[in-house]
């Protein structure tokens, strides 16, 4: 069995497989993000008790968590959850869990899912992205995570935009994730005369109806498209699979693929923009998915 936790901003869910990667059980708490470092070790492990509970099995586990390890001190670094930076989460859920731990960048998990058995199967070069509360990506070549060799491979969320943009907690200001994540285009829409409270499956959902919600969209089809024409320009994926919460709005497969044919540097745009297959289980089967079904 193998045991998979995606570790987000607001909720914990993990998730068990057998070695043919069929569920076997699912859990699901709130990130006790407030509480500190501790309580996420708590919660972690709390998830992972339930699992093994439920299902009578030990398992291997893997772990996606936002940002990435340093090499140079094996803490977390650039995640958005800043209790977690500086911290050396692996080694200290192996110590609490007394087992190894696998931990990567949640949008790597995703992408490593995606190209296992989802919408990139098949594919030698899969682009991922989550667009949700923060934005990420990751990036497999011939069905294997390519980390880089920082360990940023994928993170266009912090390629700089708009010079002139919003500040970005990294410290730069106009970053991918200040304007593609969710709260982005809640701010854009606010910018432009709309209601507060929207949240960003609000704004799409009335963008038949309000013209600012619509104006809101297509800015930001617009940047998604441009943002996503500079990954394509370097790596040239074979397809750029969507994830994350924003993933459901129809509009970035159509209007957001039109802005990312004129971004990209070619006159013929054949890359596909597909929605992930797994949906929001995805970044959860992929941390299960770091270990291989015949892991000792």
């Amino acid at each position: 069995m193998r045991i998979g936790i995606d570790l987000g901003g607001t909720k914990i869910e993990g998730i068990a497989i057998d070695a043919h990667g069929l569920e076997r059980a699912r859990a699901r708490v709130p990130t006790p993000a407030a509480q500190g470092y501790d309580a996420i070790l708590t919660a972690i492990a709390g998830v992972i008790a339930d699992l093994e509970a439920t299902t009578g099995e030990t398992g291997t586990i893997g772990i996606g968590s936002p940002g990435a390890i340093s090499h140079k001190t094996g803490a977390i670094k650039n995640s958005n959850t800043a209790c977690l930076n500086g911290r050396a989460l692996r080694e200290d859920l192996a110590d609490r869990l007394n087992r190894p731990i696998r931990l990567e960048n949640d949008a790597n998990c995703l992408a490593l899912s995606e190209a296992h058995d989802g919408a990139g199967q098949g594919m030698r070069c899969v682009f991922a992205v989550i667009l949700g509360t923060g934005v990420g990506g990751g990036l497999i070549i011939d069905g294997r995570l390519w980390p880089g060799r920082q360990g940023i491979a994928g993170e266009w969320g912090h390629n700089v935009l708009e010079a002139d943009g919003p500040a970005c907690y990294c410290g730069r200001r106009g970053c991918v994730e200040t304007l593609l994540s969710g709260p982005g285009l809640a701010a854009s829409y606010r910018a432009l005369g709309g209601r507060t409270g929207y949240a960003a499956h609000e704004i799409a959902a009335h963008a038949a109806d309000d013209p600012r919600a619509r104006a809101a969209l297509d800015l930001y089809c617009t940047r998604l498209g441009r943002a996503l024409g500079t990954v394509v320009n370097i790596v040239d994926p074979d397809v750029i699979v969507l994830g994350g919460g924003l993933s459901a709005i129809a509009d970035l497969y159509s209007k957001g693929r039109e802005a990312l044919a004129q971004a990209a540097f070619t006159d013929d745009l054949t890359t596909p923009i597909v929605c992930a297959r797994h949906g929001a289980a995805s970044g959860v089967r992929g941390a299960a998915h770091l270990w291989p079904p015949t892991a000792p």
